[in-house]
C-alpha cells in the first residue's frame, strides 16, 4: 500500500552537499591559509584540520536530514493507518522513498494484496517497531555522547601544550613550523590527532545508523 505524498515530502529538497566536492575545497582552502600564514608545515595541518572540520558538518547534516525525513515517513505511515481503520482510501501517489519504513510499508502492502492482511495493523506494527527501535538509538547515542565528547577535549589537549610553551616564555608554534624536528612532531601529532578521532569516532557509531 503506497503511503501519499503530502505537500511537505513532495517538494523538492535543497541539493546536498557533496563530500567528493566539499572535502577538497576545504583541504585546498586550509593549505593556502596555512601556507601564507606560516609555510609548508601550516598548510599541511590546516589542511589536515579544513577536512576534518567539513567533514564533521557533512555528517551533523546528512544526520539530521535523515532524521527529518524518517520521522515524516513515520507520521505519514501513522496517517494512512488512522484513514484506513476510518474506512477512508489512502488516497496519493506512492512514496518510492529509499527509507526503511518506506520499504516496509510497499512490502506489507504487497502482502495485505496478497493475503488479504489487515493493511492498517501491519502499518501500525511497523510504525511501533521503529518508534521503539528509535527509542532504542536515541538511548545509545547518550551514551556514546560521553566518549566522543572526551575524544574532542584529549584532541584539544596540544593547543594546551602551546599556550604553556608561551607561558614559559618560549615561541612552540615557530618551532614546530621552521625547524626539521618541529615540523616532524606537527605532522606525527595531527596525524595521530585525525586518526584518533577517527577511531573514536567509528567506536561510538550508534548501532543501526550509518557510520
Amino acid at each position: 500500500m503506497p503511503l501519499p505524498v503530502t505537500p511537505a515530502a513532495a517538494s523538492s529538497p535543497a541539493p546536498a552537499l557533496s563530500a567528493g566536492r566539499v572535502l577538497p575545497v576545504a583541504a585546498l582552502g586550509g593549505a593556502v591559509t596555512g601556507a601564507l600564514l606560516g609555510g609548508p608545515v601550516a598548510a599541511v595541518v590546516l589542511a589536515a584540520y579544513g577536512v576534518l572540520g567539513a567533514r564533521a558538518v557533512l555528517r551533523r547534516r546528512t544526520h539530521r536530514t535523515a532524521a527529518l525525513a524518517h520521522r515524516r515517513d513515520l507520521d505519514r505511515l501513522a496517517a494512512v493507518a488512522a484513514d484506513l481503520r476510518a474506512g477512508l482510501p489512502a488516497d496519493g501517489g506512492a512514496d518510492d522513498g529509499p527509507g526503511r519504513v518506506a520499504r516496509l510499508a510497499r512490502a506489507a502492502g504487497r502482502l495485505a494484496d496478497r493475503t488479504g492482511a489487515p493493511l492498517a495493523d501491519l502499518l501500525e506494527r511497523i510504525e511501533a517497531d521503529a518508534r521503539a527501535a528509535d527509542r532504542g538509538l536515541a538511548a545509545a547515542a547518550a551514551q556514546a555522547a560521553g566518549a566522543r565528547a572526551t575524544a574532542w577535549l584529549l584532541a584539544a589537549l596540544p593547543l594546551g601544550g602551546i599556550g604553556l610553551g608561551y607561558g614559559i616564555g618560549v615561541d612552540p608554534v615557530a618551532v614546530l613550523l621552521h625547524t626539521p624536528v618541529g615540523a616532524g612532531s606537527a605532522v606525527a601529532a595531527v596525524v595521530l590527532q585525525v586518526g584518533g578521532l577517527l577511531w573514536a569516532e567509528r567506536l561510538g557509531v550508534t548501532p543501526g545508523r550509518a557510520a
